[in-house]
This record gives structure tokens, sequence and C-alpha cells, in this order.
């Protein structure tokens, strides 16, 4: 299964689902959700943390929670 933190730069991605976490709940209420789509649209130089866009709003992550979202 592929995760939003090895999604390279500028590519779009749907949402699958997210791992069961203490996390969890949060990234659902941010945005999330399974079928929704997300870009990334930034990396810091040494990968962590990443920003992806999500219906026009951006979302700034670690990789570990990124690690987290399950994507297409």
């Amino acid at each position: 299964m592929k995760t939003l933190a090895q999604i390279p730069m500028h590519q779009k991605t749907k949402v699958l689902g997210i791992v069961e976490s203490e996390l969890k709940p949060k990234l659902l209420e941010m945005g999330l959700y399974p079928g929704k789509e997300v870009e990334v649209i930034f990396k810091a130089p040494f990968g962590d943390p990443i920003a992806v866009d999500i219906s026009g709003y951006t979302l700034s992550m670690r990789l570990s929670e990124a690690a987290l979202i399950e994507v297409e």
C-alpha cells in the first residue's frame, strides 16, 4: 500500500484510508477522508515536513503523519 509520504511533489492522488492511530480523528477533521483528492505541493530539503493541498487550503504535516494516510 502506498502512503502520502511516498508521493512525489506536484502529484495528485486520492485518499483511500487512514491507519488506526491516535491521529486518525484529527486527520479526518482536517479533510483527509477516503475519496478526497490531495496534491503534494512542498517537501522540505530533507523531506520532512511536507505540505499538501486539500480543496484549496494548505496543510503541513510530518512524514510520520503522512505515512498513516493510504493513497492510490
